[in-house]
């Protein structure tokens, strides 16, 4: 009896009996059925959330290898188009210069033209001139050395010589 009101006073046996009564009554209301119903439910939202997220990266695994593909197919269509680019500006490139060499050989050779027809115009004024020039000198000095006689007798022989010479 000593023992057991010794126990009684003792704090750890109260502390105990508490702990054994509170135990006592979770198994009473079904506390642990509720605990794993709650924990299944909660596994089964985790297990669900795995496999969403499982399917989520097989998706998007699938859309990454989808767009490295587009990706690399544009990168191939890129170089082909600049490739494609580079040619057609080189060929346009090669008919600009010989239709500007084209150009400037037929600007070259009508400045040539023109050229040849200004030195054949010059040429002819300076003969007109010359022509002029000798004709007046020369009408000056055979005014001043000719006299009438002189001048009806060079007439009249040019006029006879003139009918031999136009036949």
């Amino acid at each position: 009896m000593e023992f057991i009101k010794h126990i009684l006073h003792e704090e750890d046996f109260w502390e105990g009996l508490g702990l054994i009564i509170v135990l006592a009554g979770f198994v009473w209301w079904r506390v642990p059925a509720f605990v794993a119903a709650a924990l299944d439910r909660r596994a089964e939202g985790i297990a669900r959330e795995i496999e969403q997220a499982s399917q989520v990266r097989k998706e998007a695994e699938r859309v990454l290898i989808e767009y490295r593909e587009k990706a690399t197919a544009a990168k191939s269509e890129a170089e082909t188009i600049l490739r494609e680019t580079k040619l057609e500006a080189e060929r346009y490139a090669a008919e600009a210069r010989s239709q500007l060499e084209a150009q400037l050989k037929r600007r070259a050779e009508l400045a040539q033209q023109q050229i040849a027809q200004a030195e054949a115009r010059a040429m002819s004024e300076i003969r007109e001139a010359a022509a002029n020039a000798a004709a007046a000198a020369a009408q000056k000095i055979i005014a001043a050395h000719l006299d009438e006689q002189k001048s009806r007798a060079l007439i009249e022989g040019s006029i006879k010589d003139l009918g031999a010479k136009l036949n």
